[in-house]
């Protein structure tokens, strides 16, 4: 039996990006459903998630799974015989992958979002609590290759998708990533070497573009 794959997605999503990778990753071809989300959300999007009301959604054989980190994880899991794990074996290695998707869930998009919708010292506060952020991932790095160690793994699907979103934050908020967290970079172009990376994340000037009809900026 062929699986059947398609991935419900908007373009400039990092949460996307994430499942993007993923899937060339695994080599699994996929239908590519473009969601634009504006002005209303489509049928399909309500139909086959209508709790979170929210993208991506992976639809395997029919079967709607959502929410970017837990669709990582199934695809791990359900194609595993295709490449090696993205979660270490350790149980203790995988919670701590697990915690570190969790923090960058709920860090990254939330405080970057605010570099481009406060103003004056409100900005600045934002730019320093999300470069305090970056900081301590870049911490949490440290001198490894890839946050897992020596292979792209959990926690480098789970954030690379915010390189193509760094520009637009630099943009904003007049600062650079670069000479706040140089160690986060070099991480991340070498995550750029990789094809599934380097194909699936768009052109950051692009990716501003998008996010200035979203955000407006001054």
């Amino acid at each position: 039996m062929t699986d059947e794959v398609a991935l419900l997605d908007l373009w400039s999503s990092p949460y996307g990006m994430r499942v993007r990778i993923c899937l060339a990753e695994k080599g699994i071809k996929y239908e590519y459903i473009n969601e634009s989300l504006r002005p209303t959300k489509g049928d399909l999007l309500l139909k086959v998630n209508p709790v979170n009301k929210k993208i991506p959604v992976l639809i395997h054989n029919g079967k709607p799974i959502s929410e970017s980190l837990i669709i990582v994880q199934y695809i791990d899991e359900v194609w595993n015989a295709q490449s090696p794990s993205w979660l270490p074996a350790d149980p203790y290695q995988r919670a701590t992958a697990r915690f570190w998707g969790d923090y960058i869930d709920k860090k990254i998009y939330e405080h970057g979002k605010k570099v481009f919708i406060t103003r004056g010292e409100e900005r600045e506060k934002a730019k320093k609590e999300f470069v305090d952020i970056l900081k301590v991932l870049e911490g949490e790095l440290g001198e490894k290759i890839y946050f897992g160690g020596d292979n792209l793994g959990f926690v480098d699907i789970a954030l690379i998708p915010f390189y193509s979103w760094f520009h637009s934050f630099e943009t904003a908020g007049n600062f650079s990533i670069e000479k706040e967290c140089p160690k986060l970079i070099v991480w991340a172009k070498k995550c750029m070497e990789n094809q599934s990376v380097s194909k699936t994340l768009p052109d950051p000037v692009e990716t501003f573009e998008e996010l200035k009809t979203w955000y407006p900026i001054e």
